[in-house]
């Protein structure tokens, strides 16, 4: 047997950078690249296989470990989980950093490969530097931090054992249902190691993505199901983008009558104009989704986990005779809210169930104009935001239609925390698939700058904008940096509202009077953080590391400001100084939070017994 003697490191980039998928007949090389920062637990060994690489993966130099892989997320995210890329860290806190990034990459089903360094297999130089020692357990390190937040995790202690862990980590990065992060621990002797590889592990390969067909009982089912229902509503997620099903929920649709309420990660999906498509449901949903929501007597989930903010934590379905069906690739999330399930891949399975509701004749039983007024009066109410004036500054909402009415309809928004997801769920106005990024599965501050690098890498000729808010700046920027030493231009719109406003609504709407949520000074006469707010020249900082950067206090700033930054070649960063609570709220949804049930304060009581009032109304399946 024909054989190539290589460190565990080399073996390693040698095998990704052979690795292809396939999906509807295209083929496409599927690990792209690798973003790293370099420390003693990776240096000598991958750092030098990386240097030393003959191949065509192309090196990334990060700026802080879970920003990389925040870029390397976005950028599978934004291909639809058919590119990825690998990470690298040294170990210790290095590793550590990348733990927030592999829960994000996990919680959205999103394939991100994790190669963090260890201590050394040999144990011979213990305790190292930056390695954490459990006297009744000395296996562990740091890098076990990684397993509740991966879907697949190993430790290479030997340099053959590559040759089974690699087989696994391609298995389930390439898996439309058990995707996420695959964190593979690199001691960093093992690294270094050399073993005479097999020449044909090194082959190219080529992993097929087949779509699951539905099972006809299931379909005949369903048939069944919704034969017997009248006010249908369809709940679309993210699954409709990584199927490519678009489409195929459009004339499912239209053919039946039936509206369509929006997931963060499922918006864009359809066009806001088209008329079933009726905008955002649950907490953050419209006026129309959660009217509709609330009378439907059955919710099609299509590629949705039906998560707690769609759902408006199980209250949003008040129909006593609702049922639910799911059609999801994933067993797991099908079976959610007690539903009946398709278990198959959206794109397969829709017009398979279309065509045999053809046959039995169905269409929804809405009222003439019911959907269509329903539509028309949030696009009236979205008007009203996107034209709101303030006489005491800019208001957030006006500010973002403003944005929404500037930049080309294939140009790429990306967003992740605060109060904007909201407001961009309930108003932002998509008319093509893939330009509303959002991760809302963790929902990760700092995900904005970083995503919008990883977004921008995989869609060059696109402008691409991240609409962050001071609080998620502040988290984590620095991939800002990397955007320019690559050449990927970004356009960062930071809307300052002096804190963290988002969670600042959310604590005083359970009766408190607010606490340590705004960006203040310490008062020298509470004690606590209740001087004035905190003034930070955003656009001063981003100019400090090469970006173009604007203030922007007023409309005609902003609109300067955004012509002149679509005409630049380097990042942009626009200050934009809006007024704190200027988001929408309310709108027939709820959110099930934990409040005290002993407090001093008379308005926590109050909203405690309004949770709880509120709890009875929620579905415990």
């Amino acid at each position: 047997m024909q054989t190539i003697r290589l460190t565990m490191a080399q073996a390693l980039l040698k095998y990704l950078d052979n690795q292809y998928i396939r999906v509807d007949g295209t083929e496409r090389k599927f690990v792209k690249g690798v973003f790293g920062i370099f420390g003693h637990g990776n240096v000598t060994g991958i750092g030098e296989a990386l240097e030393n690489d003959r191949g065509s993966l192309t090196y990334y130099q990060g700026k802080n470990e879970q920003g990389m892989a925040n870029a390397a997320i976005a950028f599978a995210k934004q291909n639809n989980r058919t590119e990825i890329f690998a990470c690298t860290s040294s170990i210790g806190p290095g590793a550590l950093n990348m733990v927030t990034a592999a829960g994000t990459a996990t919680v959205n089903r999103i394939p991100v490969l994790l190669l963090p360094g260890d201590i050394f297999a040999s144990r011979q130089p213990d305790p190292v530097l930056q390695q954490i020692e459990n006297p009744s357990d000395y296996t562990i390190s740091a890098n076990d931090a990684f397993k509740p937040v991966s879907k697949y995790w190993d430790r290479i202690t030997r340099p053959e054992q590559l040759i089974t862990t690699l087989t696994n980590a391609m298995r389930v990065l390439t898996d439309p249902v058990d995707t996420g992060a695959v964190t593979l621990a690199l001691p960093q002797d093992v690294q270094t190691e050399a073993y005479d590889y097999p020449a044909a592990f090194f082959r190219k390969r080529v992993h097929d993505v087949e779509r699951a067909a539905p099972n006809k009982e299931t379909v005949a089912r369903a048939v069944e199901l919704i034969r017997g229902k009248k006010k249908p509503l369809i709940i679309a997620g993210g699954g409709v983008h990584y199927s490519q099903a678009a489409e195929s929920l459009k004339a499912f649709a239209e053919a039946f009558h039936i509206p369509v309420a929006e997931t963060q990660a499922g918006k864009s999906a359809l066009p806001w104009d088209h008329p079933l498509n009726i905008g955002a449901v649950g907490v953050t949903g419209s006026l129309a989704g959660n009217l509709l929501a609330k009378e439907a007597d059955l919710i099609i989930g299509i590629g949705t986990r039906l998560a707690d903010f769609p759902t408006s934590s199980k209250t949003a379905f008040q129909n006593p005779d609702v049922d639910f069906l799911s059609i999801n690739v994933s067993k797991f999330d099908a079976y959610k809210m007690d539903a009946k399930r398709i278990v198959a891949d959206a794109k397969e399975a829709l017009p398979v169930l279309a065509e045999a509701l053809k046959q039995a004749g169905y269409r929804s039983g809405y009222e003439a104009g019911h959907i269509e007024t329903l539509k028309k009066q949030w696009d009236e109410e979205v008007d009203r935001y996107y034209s709101a004036e303030n006489p005491d500054g800019l208001a957030q909402t006006r500010v973002l239609g403003e944005i929404n009415r500037f930049i080309d309809e294939q140009d790429i928004i990306i967003c992740a925390a605060g109060s904007m997801p909201g407001d961009l769920q309930r108003l932002w106005r998509s008319k093509v698939p893939k330009t509303y990024h959002m991760e809302y599965g963790f929902s990760c501050m700092g995900y904005e700058v970083s995503g919008a690098l990883g977004v921008k890498m995989a869609e060059p000729d696109k402008e691409v904008y991240a609409l962050v808010g001071d609080g998620s700046y502040l988290m984590l920027h620095s991939e800002l940096v990397t955007s320019i030493q690559e050449g990927y231009k970004i356009n960062v719109l930071l809307l300052d509202n002096n804190g963290f406003q988002c969670i600042h609504n959310l604590q005083r709407g359970q009766g408190s009077q607010g606490f340590g949520n705004e960006f203040r000074y310490r008062s020298r006469e509470t004690g606590r953080l209740t001087g004035d707010y905190v003034q930070i020249d955003y656009a001063g900082h981003a100019r400090s590391q090469g970006a173009v950067g604007y203030t922007v206090r007023t409309l005609e700033q902003l609109h300067s400001a955004l012509a002149d930054a679509k005409q630049q070649q380097v990042s942009t960063l626009i200050d934009i100084k809006v007024l704190p609570g200027t988001c929408t709220t309310g709108y027939e949804s709820w959110w099930r939070l934990g409040v005290a049930e002993v407090s001093e304060s008379e308005d926590v009581q109050a909203a405690y017994r309004q949770m709880q009032d509120k709890v009875q109304s929620a579905r415990v399946l």
